[in-house]
């Protein structure tokens, strides 16, 4: 499969993960919201350890630096 996530992008993803998680976990998201927020910080944390996103490829967005053959 390639990939098509680059570094940067799958550790500000973790980030945001942690982040909206803590938000959770600290009751300032609460009820409905905060279930929609687990889904995303699931969602981020799946493509960012498999580092593929299908909205990616739906749009043609790769920010996988890739080197050239010479």
């Amino acid at each position: 499969m390639k990939t098509n996530m680059g570094t940067l992008d799958k550790i500000i993803r973790v980030i945001v993960a942690v982040i909206a998680g803590l938000l959770v976990y600290y009751e300032v998201v609460e009820g409905v919201y905060s279930y929609i927020l687990l889904a995303v910080v699931a969602i981020f944390l799946l493509t960012s350890l498999v580092g593929f996103c299908p909205l990616y490829s739906i749009f043609g967005l790769n920010t996988c630096s890739v080197k050239k053959k010479d």
